[in-house]
């Protein structure tokens, strides 16, 4: 699976990374006493959108150690999953597929099949196409958007798989793709056994149920970064975990507003900050800000 942990096998002809997430929660979490407080200031950049870019907790060895965050109100955008398996069968880099699709905003649909490059490693649908049909034991939580009852849902939810079986709302989403927990329903911290650190997006909800989305390319472990969703200003739950490493992407365009974020760290394998260009990916969420 791909995450942060690059597969040196696979150096030459492209790069996978391997995540292995702990599902055990850490009800006692606390504070790092070496950690600063999370200052967070929104900017208004679309309706619906709010941006901030702010120092992360703590320091990074590598890079200046921003976290790039969009807080996004499911009620006032157009959610999509895309995927090339449902088209050409090609990747393209997430400007490429904000172009084609006509999208504001562009981030990785989860992680994907190093075997099978256009296959996400968890379940992966997209109205009637199912990328990947095998619902992944041990990956708790569900991205899901495009309610076919739009009237009394928001246009995309992050489910916690522990607290809401995914019986119980397979036939209520057009798409969904399935990840890692990194905050439970309630908040709580998972606690990763892999002990490595890379750029990383993340998406979260907050106590208003927006959408929170966390990049950084700057490298920290997982760890850190719940860490960091701890220590979020207001009470965020039900983060998954999206990408990791030099794919890792999100791309931002929403009238004079365009913003470009590409990954590059993962310690032991591509240990450099050298990546500055966008990676093909199979699979993206988009997103359409409504003027």
């Amino acid at each position: 699976m791909r995450g942060c942990s690059l597969v040196i096998l696979l150096l030459i002809t492209g790069f996978t990374t391997s995540v292995f997430g702990q599902d055990a929660t850490d009800t006692l979490y606390k504070r790092p006493k070496d950690t600063m407080d999370f200052v967070v200031t929104w900017k208004k950049i679309g309706n619906g959108v709010q941006f901030c870019e702010t120092d992360a907790p703590l320091k990074s060895t590598i890079g200046d150690s921003k976290l790039t965050i969009l807080k996004i109100d499911p009620k006032q955008v157009e959610f999509d999953l895309f995927t090339a398996s449902a088209m050409d069968s090609i990747s393209r880099p997430v400007n490429f597929w904000a172009d084609t699709m006509n999208l504001s905003i562009v981030f990785n649909a989860g992680m994907y099949d190093l075997a099978k490059p256009l296959i996400s490693r968890g379940l992966l649908k997209s109205g009637d196409h199912h990328n990947q049909f095998s619902y992944k034991e041990g990956w708790n939580v569900m991205f899901a958007m495009n309610p076919l009852d739009s009237a009394n849902a928001n246009n995309a939810v992050v489910y916690d798989m522990q607290c809401i079986p995914f019986d119980s709302i397979q036939h209520k989403y057009q798409s969904f793709a399935q990840g890692l927990r990194m905050l439970d329903c309630s908040g709580n911290p998972m606690n990763w056994k892999k002990n490595q650190s890379c750029s990383m997006l993340v998406c979260a909800h907050d106590d208003q149920e927006n959408l929170i989305v966390i990049f950084n390319r700057s490298p920290f472990s997982q760890n850190q970064l719940i860490g960091f969703m701890k220590q979020f200003p207001t009470p965020l739950h039900n983060a998954i975990y999206m990408e990791g490493g030099p794919e890792t992407s999100l791309y931002i365009s929403i009238g004079d507003f365009c913003l470009q974020k590409v990954g590059s760290y993962v310690s032991g394998t591509y240990p450099k900050d050298t990546n500055e260009t966008f990676w093909r990916l199979p699979n993206v969420i988009g997103i359409r800000v409504k003027k």
